[in-house]
C-alpha cells in the first residue's frame, strides 16, 4: 500500500493530515520561521536554513524573507534563483525552477488545488507540478496555478494569473495570462 507522500508527489488523492505530512510541514514551516527571522547581516546562517530546507538549489538561492513553502524538500532550484520579498511556494508536488530565474515580490505558486466535490474535499486533496524554466522572470503578484508550465527566457507581467503553459521566449500578462508578444 503507497504511503499518503508517495501519492501527494504522484499528484494523486492524499490525506494532507497524515502524521507523516504533518510532521514534515511543521519542519518547514519551523525552518521558513527560523529563516524570516534573520537579519541582513546574517547571511551564513540564512545559507545554512535554506540549504536545509530546498530539495536542490539552497546553496545559491538569493533570498529575501519573509518566504513561505509547505515542505520546502519538493523544490529544486538551479543556480542564482532570486525570490525577492512574500514569496509563497506550495510544493506538496515537485516545483523545479531553472538557473537565473527571479521572482518578483508576492509571487505565489501552487502545486496544491482541491476536488470539486464538497465532501471528497474535507479529507482529501491533490497537486499538479509545475516547471519553470531558466532566465525567466515573474514580476511581482503574479499567481502561478498548480500545472503550469513556463518556458526558458519568458517573462510574465505582475499581477498576472497563470493557468496554462506559456512557451519560451515570450512576454505574457493577464488574468488568465496570455502571450502578448516575443521576446527578441
Amino acid at each position: 500500500m503507497r504511503t499518503e507522500t508517495e501519492k501527494m508527489l504522484a499528484g494523486e488523492l492524499y490525506d494532507p493530515q497524515d502524521p507523516e505530512l504533518v510532521h514534515r510541514r511543521e519542519q518547514a514551516r519551523n525552518l521558513c520561521q527560523d529563516l524570516n527571522a534573520t537579519r541582513e547581516a546574517e547571511q551564513t546562517a540564512r545559507r545554512e536554513i535554506l540549504q536545509k530546507l530546498f530539495a536542490r538549489g539552497g546553496d545559491s538561492v538569493w533570498m529575501q524573507p519573509p518566504f513561505y513553502c509547505d515542505y520546502g524538500s519538493n523544490i529544486y532550484l538551479g543556480e542564482r534563483v532570486y525570490f525577492n520579498f512574500n514569496c509563497i511556494v506550495l510544493d506538496v508536488c515537485p516545483v523545479h525552477i531553472g538557473s537565473f530565474t527571479f521572482f518578483g515580490p508576492a509571487v505565489q505558486i501552487y502545486t496544491a488545488t482541491h476536488p470539486m466535490d464538497a465532501k471528497l474535499r474535507r479529507h482529501q486533496e491533490f497537486g499538479k507540478p509545475v516547471s519553470i524554466g531558466s532566465d525567466v522572470w515573474v514580476g511581482g503578484g503574479a499567481i502561478l496555478c498548480p500545472g503550469v508550465t513556463i518556458g526558458d527566457r519568458t517573462v510574465i507581467g505582475a499581477g498576472s494569473v497563470v493557468t496554462r503553459e506559456m512557451p519560451a521566449g515570450v512576454f505574457a500578462a493577464g488574468n488568465p495570462c496570455r502571450v502578448i508578444r516575443a521576446l527578441e
